[in-house]
């Protein structure tokens, strides 16, 4: 899948007129990457959404970068296998870069069951711009709530290779920020993000 450099020669890298201090200046608030990581059902999509609501209301610049959206998409020749994870995660790594760089807010909901992936994915960006947000729920929670059914269909052994179940999902050690979505509802969970995005200087106090 993915490589170290372009497998094209010849390339240069060509930078516009436009920096991206004088973008973030226009915008009112600093780039960055909100990567939001969890289990299945633990509620990344929809903190995603509140975030992204929130956030705007405030005329923030966002947009956010949806797990089943993008495989719709730019990633619809991925499956589940680890390599193809990994492939996954590391072309969002590259999209979520570019949109940071437009001084834009973006918010990434994909489960991104590795560190090492995520820790590639935090790589691309510079000191700072990446922030691991982590949308924790035990298992029981996640499954019983199972929003798409998915529990059911991996304990019938429909699905094969799912998260939680029978592939493994590696918590962050040390994120920004956790929020516990089992005792917290989707409101103080994007509270808590949108605080620490202030106290970090991020976004001026609302």
């Amino acid at each position: 899948m993915g490589t170290d450099g372009p497998k094209a020669e010849n390339l240069t890298w060509h930078g516009g007129e436009v920096s991206r201090a004088d973008r973030e200046r226009a915008h009112g608030h600093r780039g960055a990457t909100l990567w939001l990581t969890g289990l299945s059902g633990s509620g990344k999509s929809t903190l995603a959404g509140r975030l992204d609501a929130k956030l705007h209301a405030r005329g923030c610049v966002t947009y956010v970068l949806d797990g089943d959206n993008v495989r719709h998409g730019l990633n619809r020749d991925l499956g589940f296998a680890p390599e193809e994870r990994k492939e996954n995660i590391r072309r969002i790594g590259e999209v979520a870069k570019l949109f940071t760089d437009a001084g834009v807010i973006v918010l990434t909901a994909f489960i991104s069951p590795y560190r090492d992936d995520r820790a590639q994915a935090r790589a691309l960006l510079p000191e700072g711009d990446f922030i691991e947000v982590h949308v924790d729920a035990d298992l029981d929670t996640c499954e019983s709530r199972d929003p798409k059914g998915l529990y059911k269909k991996a304990r019938a052994g429909e699905i094969r290779g799912f998260t939680g179940i029978d592939a493994p999902y590696e918590a962050p050690a040390s994120p920004e920020v956790r929020v516990d979505t089992s005792v917290q509802n989707p409101d103080a969970c994007a509270d808590q993000v949108i605080a620490w995005l202030e106290a970090k200087g991020i976004l001026a106090p609302g």
